[in-house]
């Protein structure tokens, strides 16, 4: 699938404008579907070492299919050209609720803790509480995921963290997929000093039934835009002032509505790194950025219109 980013140009559809993340003249609106289930969500992680400032990206992958519920864990550098094909090879799955599991990956050596055996879900894929996921890479602490402080795993959790230095972290990626009905509904926060934000997206016909679909976009159950005539105005974008950043939210529907078969729509949230910074990157600028380090998140939402 190509990057969402890719799609635009100055030719393409553009919504632009801003919204504070405060009191709404909008009613939220209630959607008479319930929400899409997610497949699958993967959160990619940014994580240096303190020894050697070696930068790594750890995927988690959590999905549920025809085996149950399961894991899979990738840890690699920034130094591959190539960050799909470095996944397959590097990604290990984690089948037992509970164990240990250690593997090389990019000249380092990596230990993962992990216990599900009393985790609680939301959403069916990602455990919410009683839980932990804790990744050693060189005998350091480069990701440590759960209830750090719960008693059931507080013995496990402070001994690593007694016996290995913890670096730092951060959450840069998430990327949900869904099939099903056109609610969607996930939670997301944008920056390490803001708050997780209620995101809910919904298309649907308008009065006139499902021939004028409109997209519509709520935040902590305000409504803070909506587009008509969606089959024309497939491809879009709208800025979003939320937690004292521009989040640009921009959406592709043209598969889904297009392709009759294998159609997806994508919407993504993506932070900008300032107010001069441009929404849509060439291809050259593209490539180069996913080669770099930033401290900007993004969220990715991916539908497929047919179950199977």
């Amino acid at each position: 699938m190509r990057s969402i980013a890719t799609c635009y140009s100055e030719h393409a559809i553009k919504v632009s404008d801003s919204y504070c993340s405060g009191p709404s003249k909008h009613a939220y609106f209630s959607p008479n579907l319930m929400p899409s289930l997610p497949n699958s969500i993967t959160c990619i992680y940014k994580a240096c070492l303190i020894s050697s400032r070696k930068q790594l990206l750890i995927t988690l992958t959590w999905c549920n299919d025809f085996t149950g519920q399961g894991l899979t864990i990738n840890v690699c550098d920034n130094t591959s050209s190539s960050p799909s094909n470095k996944f397959n090879v590097n990604s290990h799955q984690l089948k037992d609720y509970k164990g240990t599991k250690k593997f090389d990956s990019c000249s380092s050596k990596v230990i993962v803790f992990w216990d599900l055996s009393n985790a609680q879900y939301d959403n069916g894929l990602e455990p919410s509480n009683e839980f932990y996921v804790i990744v050693l890479v060189d005998s350091e602490i480069c990701l440590l995921l759960g209830d750090i402080n719960e008693d059931n795993n507080n013995n496990v959790v402070e001994k690593l963290k007694s016996e290995y230095p913890l670096g730092k972290f951060s959450l840069v990626s998430r990327t949900e997929h869904f099939s099903g009905n056109s609610v969607y509904s996930t939670k997301a926060q944008f920056c390490d000093t803001g708050i997780a934000h209620d995101i809910l997206i919904k298309c649907s016909g308008d009065e006139d039934g499902s021939r004028n679909p409109v997209l519509s976009v709520s935040i902590d159950k305000k409504k803070i835009f909506q587009v008509k005539r969606l089959r024309w105005n497939f491809r879009g974008n709208q800025t979003i002032f939320l937690d004292g950043l521009l989040v640009d939210m921009m959406w592709d529907l043209h598969d889904w509505f297009f392709k009759e078969t294998s159609g997806f729509a994508v919407f993504m949230f993506r932070t900008r790194s300032g107010l001069d910074s441009r929404l849509w990157l060439e291809e050259k600028n593209l490539q180069k950025k996913e080669k770099e380090w930033s401290d900007q998140f993004s969220l990715l939402i991916c539908a497929c219109k047919n179950p199977d």
